[in-house]
């Protein structure tokens, strides 16, 4: 069994301070994967990315590597490269901009550009109150009718001290769903073993 690609993407909220705690379960795992991250400049305020042990890439990279038509495009390698997307904390805002086919950074060019036969999956993180808004239903419908893979988010005391859903799911959950989803893991069908 080969080695699969794992991109982990990070948006927005105080979620993304567990980002190193992530790397390292999905690293450490007993499965042979590679990670890389994509982050969004709102991100960085909650963990360095120097300190990582996985190559990191920012919106400003896509810009900077090309120069001229025949070039490799970012969004474009990134997607080619990956067996598996996990975008994790996913905020109210990239959320909105996804289910409405925006795609204005790094990270959401990715998941405009993805390939639909490989997995995606995202694991919100907001305010209980922007959860709770009647547009993150629609927008949770609209992307799990796109073949995303939601993991929940739970019920916890926020950072803001707001009780209630919106916090992501713990890391040890992302792992394990991130570990299950890969197509490496996944059983072979009864076509395939006859």
């Amino acid at each position: 069994m080969g080695e699969s690609n794992v991109l982990v993407a990070c948006t927005g909220s105080v979620a993304s301070i567990k980002i190193p705690k992530l790397i390292e379960h999905l690293t450490n795992s007993h499965t042979k994967i590679e990670v890389k991250l994509v982050t969004t400049q709102n991100a960085t305020h909650f963990f360095n990315p120097e300190e990582l042990p996985v190559k990191v890439h920012k919106d400003a990279e896509e810009w900077e590597s090309w120069k001229k038509i025949g070039d490799p495009v970012l969004h474009i390698e990134l997607r080619r490269w990956a067996d598996l997307m996990v975008i994790a904390p996913l905020d109210a805002n990239t959320m909105a901009k996804i289910t409405n086919g925006i795609c204005d950074n790094l990270l959401t060019c990715i998941v405009r550009a993805w390939d639909m036969k490989r997995p995606l999956l995202f694991a919100p993180a907001m305010n209980t109150h922007m959860w709770e808004h009647p547009l993150t239903a629609q927008h949770l419908t609209t992307l799990k009718g796109l073949g995303y893979q939601e993991i929940p988010c739970i019920r916890k005391t926020l950072a803001c001290g707001d009780t209630g859903y919106g916090a992501m799911a713990e890391v040890e959950t992302i792992a394990a769903q991130v570990m299950a989803a890969l197509p490496s893991q996944q059983h072979p069908t009864s076509s395939q073993q006859s």
